[in-house]
């Protein structure tokens, strides 16, 4: 496929929106269901929760752990991510910041709150946003999120962000 520029894209190319704004393409047929996208991890197999509200950025963003050997889920608001997370714990989220109802802040505290009590284990809990004033990384970190990652966001820069806490399948070449 060409980009607009007419050069050739590659996975590379390819990045999360910078807009946290919910937008209003249809959603394809696979992401009907409201919580789950991707199939279930087995037993001690590790799988990312995505908490995402932007189709678009579901999209993108589940195809690039797809593409990088991940297990998914989606969440697409902070109350579903909670839901899940009693369900079974992931063993790693994605959360964006800006979604409607319960905004990606509050449910990472609410996730730690929950795992001091020690009703969840812990797992890390990395920020995918556009806000990426310093006042906003600050806010991702005091409310429990491990690291505040900003969009756009290739494929090549979030593998790595990951790899600081997951063990990824290697990519073939």
């Amino acid at each position: 496929m060409d980009r607009h520029d007419g050069l050739p894209h590659t996975e590379t190319s390819v990045v999360l929106m910078t807009s946290d704004a919910p937008a209003k393409p249809a959603q394809p047929s696979s992401m009907n269901d409201a919580s789950v996208s991707g199939q279930r991890p087995a037993p001690g197999e590790a799988f990312v929760l995505l908490v995402e509200d932007n189709p678009i950025n579901q999209v993108v963003a589940l195809e690039f752990l797809a593409l990088m050997g991940l297990k998914t889920q989606l969440a697409r608001n902070g109350q579903e991510a909670l839901d899940l997370c009693e369900r079974a714990a992931p063993s790693l989220v994605l959360m964006d910041i800006q979604m409607p109802g319960m905004d990606g802040l509050e449910c990472a505290r609410r996730l730690r709150d929950q795992q001091a009590q020690g009703r969840l284990p812990r797992f890390p809990i990395l920020a995918l946003t556009a806000h990426a004033l310093d006042s906003d990384v600050a806010d991702s970190l005091k409310a429990g999120m491990d690291e505040h990652l900003t969009k756009p966001l290739d494929f090549l820069t979030l593998r790595r962000r990951l790899a600081r806490w997951l063990d990824l399948p290697q990519l073939n070449d």
